[in-house]
């Protein structure tokens, strides 16, 4: 028996990275998984390799109307809707002084309007299914300061407000559907890779940097088993709260956000 035997799941953002590994979990443990990403080729290969209780939707999580489709789709398909994992987001690397209209649109377009529409939309279908589980994925750049990604780090903290904002409106009118955050840091995906190159530039100096951090990160499962949880029904007594995956980074010395 898995740990989310039953249950339906939608992963935002899964043709790679956290939500790669998410999907992966999650579909291991029982679930049937729908996979979303605007990456096709990638998204349906991941859904091919998990077998008949996988299918892959192409989503752009900034349009309203997608979301609408893509739970009226999974509840064609699956007939339920359990957990919802919003993991969709994207960066550009820029300080405030540096970051454009189109940059802070773009960002907070997917991060932030992608996580509303996704809550909102899915909290009428777990409704109808008893009850479920939000898990939002945030970042330590949604909690500290980082500057070179201004505008990531205030999507991040509005999801950081929104899930604390949803789990309690849930819990007043007796939902039975908890929202919890995860705020990964240093966990090497392909986000944070093209964010370090970034970072560091190409000298010489600054590669030996990229080197060493990539030698400090930690692995998309690291936070995939703490979306298990929170997706199960072991954290039933979990909502509202916020969950840091860096081993020790904000208590310690800076790392880069996830």
């Amino acid at each position: 028996m898995g740990r989310v035997e039953g249950k339906v799941a939608i992963v935002t953002g899964a043709a790679s990275g956290l939500g790669a590994a998410s999907a992966r979990l999650l579909a291991r443990e029982g679930a049937r998984v729908v996979i979303t990403d605007i990456n096709v080729k990638d998204g349906q290969a991941l859904a091919n390799s998990l077998g008949e209780g996988a299918i892959f939707l192409r989503h752009d999580v900034s349009d309203e109307a997608q979301w609408v489709a893509i739970i009226e789709q999974t509840l064609s398909r699956f007939g339920r809707l359990d957990i919802l994992v919003n993991n969709a987001g994207v960066v550009v690397v820029a300080d405030v002084e540096h970051t454009t209209v189109e940059d802070w649109r773009f960002v907070n377009a997917v991060g932030t309007d992608g996580t509303f529409f996704g809550c909102k939309h899915a909290i009428p279908a777990m409704r109808r299914s008893g009850g479920g589980s939000i898990v939002n994925l945030s970042s330590l750049a949604g909690i500290g300061g980082y500057p070179l990604v201004f505008a990531y780090s205030a999507s991040k903290g509005a999801i950081r407000a929104m899930t604390k904002s949803v789990a309690v409106h849930c819990a007043q009118n007796k939902y039975n559907i908890r929202c919890n955050s995860i705020h990964p840091g240093g966990i090497l995906t392909p986000l944070v890779e093209g964010f370090i190159k970034s970072a560091v530039g190409t000298a010489d100096a600054s590669m030996d940097k990229a080197r060493d951090l990539f030698s400090k990160l930690g692995e998309p499962d690291d936070v995939a088993y703490m979306v298990l949880y929170l997706a199960s029904d072991e954290s039933k007594f979990v909502s509202g709260s916020e969950f840091i995956i860096d081993n020790t980074a904000t208590i310690t010395e800076g790392v880069v956000p996830t």
